[in-house]
């Protein structure tokens, strides 16, 4: 026993590790699956959204600004359809027209006449610009060429940032340009307006990638480089959108597209981390709940396996238990086999005492009459003597002979038994233990009750059964005085005899009082009980087609209550 405890002790380490291996890694594999797949379609939904939002707002924007410049293109145009080169060359009229101009929109900031050779003509501005020529500005060959031209920002005469639109027109002898110049600080409060969270930015590059606008978070100055032009995509259509990293290392998340017939490049930017503000709150999220998750598999998962292990070696020892109760249980059957061979083998002897004391009788009633025996008080002490051996005899042939009708276990022949038979028979057994532990027995049994079919020795064994067992709880409960035990038979309907045996013992509890009819449960302390008595006795009355019950309270008293079919 020592050795296998030993390998038992070996195997448990082992044992737990195998457990506990897979009471973590098998629920982590879906919990993981689920939480991955979850992750992945919530990210990409909010990637889509994010980059869906920023091609929104790029194209939001570039319609907005092409309609800005559309607008102001059209003012000058009406204006160069409404009057004609004399109007606008007569004194003072270029200044009334510039005020209804500038009624109509705030970015404009002066307005200029110009001839077919480039000469500014006329001027209504706070720069000295009246007089200058500008044949061979790329702005005035662009404009006689297409009819009307939108510059890119330069410094030009005035040396300060701004752009142009200009307007050709051709009526009269000989063409005439109209041209206004865009307050540039308005055109960039205009395209830099757009929010897109804490980092959102939108500014325009040339197609040569040189700042039109300010960038607000800076880096860049009106009419510096963009360094980061260069690796731009070159798509000439649609909306694109990319993340790449700035001077500075940090992460944008970009979206351009062209607008002004591809010579400005509309970018809108955001950090990347602003970007997907929700993409990382989620990360952490199911960071957390991967951790929170995880903690509790691998604590469910060690509970468990010390549950498990704490049960293995629980079974280990009801196991090494039952090993030794079946033992013990052979151990009785054995001894039950040679109480009946004792019996049997004591019988004999009885039976020639028997019939010794018949022939001693027999001599002493010739050798002396009754008048010399109730005279002869000698005489009178044997005849004495002599009953009582008799009485001693008869007694023990009856209880050498019930021992034998008990040990018949293999010889099972059911018969009709009759409860006012049968049961004080059984009651006479134990009758002595009984008055020795001060335990009074109570019978209630009717000879009108009918018998029922069932095998001798196997009810004997049942009641026997329940005797014994109520006996010891009198005993746990009031020791050598006070005991009561009563066995009540009687018809409880037309086709059931119950048989009720009360004691007013220690009682059951009720969570033992589930399990008392399982095999090898007992409440007797090692050595004592096997666990088998009511388990076999319940086997035997189902056996019979009867059925047997248990009502118990700790501290009054158990009835065991059994039902047997009616013999009819």
């Amino acid at each position: 026993m020592n050795g296998n405890n030993q390998n038992h002790k070996k195997k448990e380490p082992r044992v737990k590790r195998s457990i506990l291996t897979n009471m973590i890694i098998v629920p982590f594999i879906p919990f993981l699956l689920a939480i991955g797949v979850s992750f992945y379609f919530f990210t990409t939904a909010l990637e889509n959204k994010t980059v869906n939002t920023l091609k929104r707002i790029v194209q939001d924007h570039c319609d907005m600004i092409e309609s800005f410049l559309v607008e102001r293109t059209a003012d000058l145009e009406l204006i160069t359809n409404t009057y004609s080169f004399e109007d606008i060359n007569a004194t003072e009229a270029i200044h009334t027209i510039f005020k209804n101009l500038k009624d109509r929109s705030s970015a404009f900031v002066d307005l200029g006449l110009f001839d077919s050779q480039g000469i500014h003509i006329r001027y209504t501005g706070k720069y000295p610009l009246k007089g200058k020529a500008y044949k061979n500005e790329v702005w005035f060959k662009k404009v006689m060429q297409t009819g009307y031209y939108i510059s890119d920002v330069f410094l030009g005469y005035r040396n300060v940032p701004h752009f142009i639109i200009a307007v050709r027109q051709d009526r009269g002898s000989t063409p005439w340009v109209l041209r206004a110049t865009i307050d540039t600080l308005f055109f960039d409060t205009l395209v830099s307006k757009v929010r897109i969270g804490k980092t959102g930015e939108a500014y325009i590059l040339n197609k040569t990638g040189i700042a039109q606008t300010l960038r607000r978070s800076g880096g860049i100055g009106l009419l510096e480089k963009d360094h980061e032009f260069s690796g731009f995509p070159k798509l000439e259509n649609s909306i694109h959108t990319f993340i790449k990293s700035d001077a500075a290392k940090d992460k944008h998340v970009y979206a351009t597209t062209w607008l002004k017939n591809r010579e400005w490049l509309l970018v809108v930017r955001q950090e990347k981390r602003d970007a997907y503000k929700y993409f990382y709150s989620a990360l952490y999220i199911n960071i957390l709940i991967m951790v929170i998750g995880g903690a509790i598999i691998i604590i469910i998962a060690v509970y468990t396996t010390e549950h498990i292990l704490k049960r293995i070696a629980q079974l280990g020892m009801e196991k090494e238990s039952l090993g030794n109760q079946l033992i013990r249980a052979t151990q009785l059957a054995e001894i039950g086999e040679m109480a009946a061979g004792f019996a049997h083998e004591i019988n004999n002897p009885l039976q020639i005492i028997k019939s010794e004391y018949t022939l001693i009788e027999t001599l002493f009633d010739d050798v002396f009459s009754k008048d010399e025996a109730s005279e002869n008080e000698d005489i009178k002490d044997i005849e004495e003597s002599l009953d009582q051996i008799k009485l001693q005899v008869n007694r023990c042939s009856e209880i050498t002979h019930a021992i034998l009708k008990f040990g018949r276990k293999n010889e099972i022949k059911k018969q009709v038994l009759h409860p006012f038979v049968i049961i004080p028979e059984i009651i006479r057994m134990i009758e002595k233990k009984a008055m020795v532990s001060g335990i009074e027995i109570v019978q209630h049994i009717s000879k009108k009750v009918p018998g029922f079919m069932g095998d001798p020795s196997q009810f004997q064994q049942v009641i026997l059964n329940l005797l014994n067992n109520a006996m010891d709880a009198i005993q746990e409960r009031h020791g050598s005085s006070g005991g009561r035990l009563t066995i009540e038979v009687c018809r409880k309907n037309e086709y059931i005899v119950e048989i009720n045996i009360t004691d007013n013992g220690i009682g059951i509890s009720p969570e033992n009082i589930e399990k008392i009819f399982s095999p090898f449960f007992t409440t007797k302390p090692v050595g004592k009980g096997t666990g088998l008595g009511l388990s076999v006795c319940f086997g035997i009355i189902e056996n019979f087609g009867g059925t047997m019950d248990v009502k118990s309270q700790l501290n009054i008293g158990t009835t065991f209550v059994i039902g047997l079919p009616v013999n009819h």
